[in-house]
């Protein structure tokens, strides 16, 4: 496929300038699976309730700060094989202003969504394409592990005649800008394991305005569209073997994006970092 190509010629230019630049770093990254009792996607869910794994690959070149991270999500139910899709992320993350209260952490990203059963080379692809800027200020509010994010979005069809873009037969589009704000929460508890004198829990919160996004390509209401908080920790099962578990609960607000006003889920994270 000659997306995928293009994708693997760029990571492999970014790998070879971040070795140059660092030949005395080493390449470091993470590998795992998450699972999924039900995968929601800034407010959609595209497999229907069912249950789903996501097997991925994040890779920091050599400390440059550019990243790549390729992500699988699949539906462990049979109906569900044309909605499979492969996210190919390439991003690059810095901070500015070290230090200080206004500190600002950035990140900027490209995504390729690739659909594989729907080819990328007809207009029958849904493929879509991504760019985001995610914003965090660790040191700006007055309370020790509370840190406020922003995340901007601009989705849009990769073909125009997609499905789900000028083709639409509803004429909708999966063209168009998300809002996310976060915020996290930080925070221990005395250790849940044995030999674990304290545990760290994370609280997280979203909040997502919708401006016409909609994978779907029907049509998105310009709104606020729904409401994220979950609650995550993570336990080391051996060197380098990490398993999170969270439990997340959304109340949808828009059902434009959603039917069901509230969905809860459970999500298992098991990662090896290197």
């Amino acid at each position: 496929m000659k997306v995928k190509a293009v994708l693997v010629s760029v990571v492999i230019l970014l790998s070879a300038a971040s070795y140059l630049q660092a030949q005395e770093s080493e390449l470091h990254g993470s590998v795992g699976v998450i699972w999924d009792s039900k995968y929601i996607w800034r407010g959609f869910d595209p497999f229907g309730d069912k249950s789903v794994v996501h097997p991925y690959i994040d890779l920091d070149l050599y400390g440059t700060g550019f990243g790549v991270n390729i992500t699988a999500h699949r539906a462990n139910s049979s109906g569900f094989e044309n909605g499979e899709r492969w996210d190919y992320t390439l991003y690059y993350q810095n901070l500015l202003y070290e230090g200080e209260s206004y500190q600002t952490n950035y990140r900027l990203g490209y995504v390729y969504y690739n659909y594989p059963d729907n080819s990328s080379h007809t207009t029958g692809s849904i493929d879509l394409q991504e760019i985001h800027t995610i914003l965090s200020w660790p040191n700006l509010l007055p309370i020790e592990g509370l840190v406020p994010t922003y995340v901007l979005v601009k989705l849009w069809p990769s073909n125009s005649g997609s499905p789900v873009g000028a083709g639409s037969p509803t004429g909708g589009t999966a063209s168009g800008w998300a809002h996310i704000f976060m915020l996290d929460y930080g925070f221990t508890v005395p250790g849940l394991l044995p030999d674990t004198p304290e545990q760290v829990m994370n609280l997280h919160t979203e909040l997502v305005y919708n401006d016409g996004v909609d994978p779907r390509g029907i049509g998105a209401d310009h709104d606020w569209t729904n409401f994220v908080i979950g609650l995550s920790t993570s336990f080391d099962l051996a060197e380098n073997l990490t398993l999170t578990p969270g439990v997340y609960h959304q109340i949808t607000m828009d059902n434009s994006v959603n039917p069901d006003d509230d969905e809860t889920w459970i999500s298992l994270n098991l990662a090896y970092k290197f």
